[in-house]
Order: C-alpha cells, then sequence, then structure tokens
C-alpha cells in the first residue's frame, strides 16, 4: 500500500466517525421527557414490600442459605 491510499483510508474513516458522533448527539436531545417535566407514578401505588412480604423473602433467604451451607 502506498502512503497516499493510507491516508485517504484514514480520512474516510475520519469523516465516517464524526457523522456517526454528530447523529448521537442529536438522537439524544429528541430521547426522553423534556427538561422540567417530571413523570407521575401510577395512581395508588407507593412501592415498598409489605409486611408480609418481607417475612417471606426472609424466609426464602433463610432456606437459600441454609442449603448452601449444606452443599459446602
Amino acid at each position: 500500500m502506498d502512503l497516499q491510499k493510507i491516508v485517504s483510508d484514514l480520512t474516510a474513516e475520519k469523516d465516517r466517525i464524526v457523522r456517526a458522533i454528530e447523529a448521537l448527539l442529536q438522537s439524544t436531545s429528541k430521547r426522553g421527557p423534556k427538561k422540567g417535566v417530571k413523570r407521575q407514578r401510577a395512581a395508588g401505588r407507593k412501592g415498598g414490600i409489605t409486611p408480609e412480604g418481607r417475612r417471606r423473602l426472609s424466609l426464602a433467604m433463610k432456606k437459600r442459605w441454609a442449603e448452601r451451607r449444606k452443599k459446602s
């Protein structure tokens, strides 16, 4: 390969990279809600875990760790 061919290939690759970066920068400005606009939660849902759910999770984890201790 001669030097001119290498420089030409590298210049073409640089142009492709620049176009890709510009496309990414433009697409990020079009995604997501606008600044200052807050999404509201679904009505009636506060999240968290109920005491019953916490108890079931605790029992499941205790069972899991007991099985692991048995294996080792």
